[in-house]
């Protein structure tokens, strides 16, 4: 048996510091708890951006300061942020998954991606995961992932991956993760409504594995009124912007551990890894419900840089060797 915890948490509000301060003290609750493995919501560092479906206007200047604080806010890899997370993963001996809006490092420093960290219990950076994706208004926000990072790690409680939001209805993607031998499943989203639900099920029916679907809750409360777009948010017209409703989900598609909703909490579940063979049997997607015979997918899995330096020179075929016009 595995113990695994779900932080079911509101960050501090565009703050990466200060959210990293309670993900410390998270970390640390759940492996006193005895928990293996503990899980945050999509883009919790510093917080999912709500506002994004009314951030369209053209050169708005309420926007764009939204955007920069969002910015400033993201997490760099590596980075300090990285460095604390990793070390309090260490010190009390839990693999953790962090939701982050991260900032490209590479080339511009100034694109944000939706990204999920996974630290193990020995501090080491196993590896990030980019949104490949993003959802409608996010677009304007986050950048797109690529092939080099659809990834399941081994752990010492079993093959551990994940996915964020709307990457559970890209079939697709599904079935290149069911291919790597996924045991248990992040599904991280912004918070888990009946919708969302449907989605993490499906993918522990479809590929035999525990999800832990996590997500944030937050109050407006939770948004300091000096924030730029808060009058949008206030134009929702409920006090809950974030309900929550996390849970565990077994490899037959029903739940462990029922959703939580309404509520800040760390949700604990124990599973037991042998009941993904038990539902086996009756359907496994990539082995014998599979027609490899039939249907193949080809997976780009090469970092696509953005920029490419070279020395080479390969003159044109209409000037001399001297510069000159044929």
């Amino acid at each position: 048996m595995t113990k695994v915890a779900l932080a079911q948490v509101t960050p501090v509000f565009l703050d990466k510091v200060r959210t990293v301060d309670k993900a410390l003290g998270v970390i640390a609750e759940a492996a006193a708890h005895g928990a293996e493995l503990v899980v945050f919501p999509e883009t919790w560092i510093p917080c999912y951006p709500l506002w994004v479906q009314g951030a369209a206007g053209w050169d708005d200047p309420v926007v764009k300061r939204s955007f920069a604080r969002l910015q400033q806010n993201a997490v760099e890899v590596p980075g300090p942020e990285v460095e604390r997370l990793a070390r309090c993963a260490r010190e009390n001996g839990i693999t953790v998954v962090m939701g982050m809006n991260e900032r490209d490092v590479q080339y511009s420093r100034g694109t944000v991606y939706n990204a999920l960290l996974t630290i193990s219990h020995e501090g080491k950076v196993l590896g990030v995961h980019r949104k490949l994706i993003p959802t409608h208004g996010e677009r304007l926000f986050w950048g797109l992932g690529d092939g080099s990072d659809i990834e399941v790690y081994e752990t010492p409680f079993g093959r551990l991956g994940g996915a964020i939001c709307w990457e559970h209805w890209m079939p697709l993607h599904r079935f290149a993760m069911h291919s790597l031998g996924e045991q248990i499943h992040v599904a991280a989203f912004p918070d888990l409504p009946a919708f969302h639900h449907l989605a993490a099920k499906s993918y522990a029916f479809e590929g035999r594995t525990f999800v832990l679907g996590i997500g944030a809750y937050m109050t407006l409360s939770d948004v300091p009124a000096d924030f730029e777009m808060r009058p949008f948010l206030e134009a929702r017209g409920t006090e809950e912007l974030l309900c929550g409703g996390s849970g565990v989900i077994g490899p037959d598609g029903e739940w462990v551990v029922e959703p939580v909703f309404g509520r800040e909490e760390i949700i604990y579940a124990d599973i037991d890894l042998r009941r993904i063979a038990e539902e086996q049997l009756a359907l496994d997607t990539v082995g014998h419900y599979n027609r490899p015979d039939i249907f193949q997918l080809r997976v780009m899995s090469q970092k696509k840089p953005h920029v490419v330096w070279t020395n080479d020179f390969s003159p044109r075929a209409d000037v001399t060797e001297s510069g000159e016009e044929k």
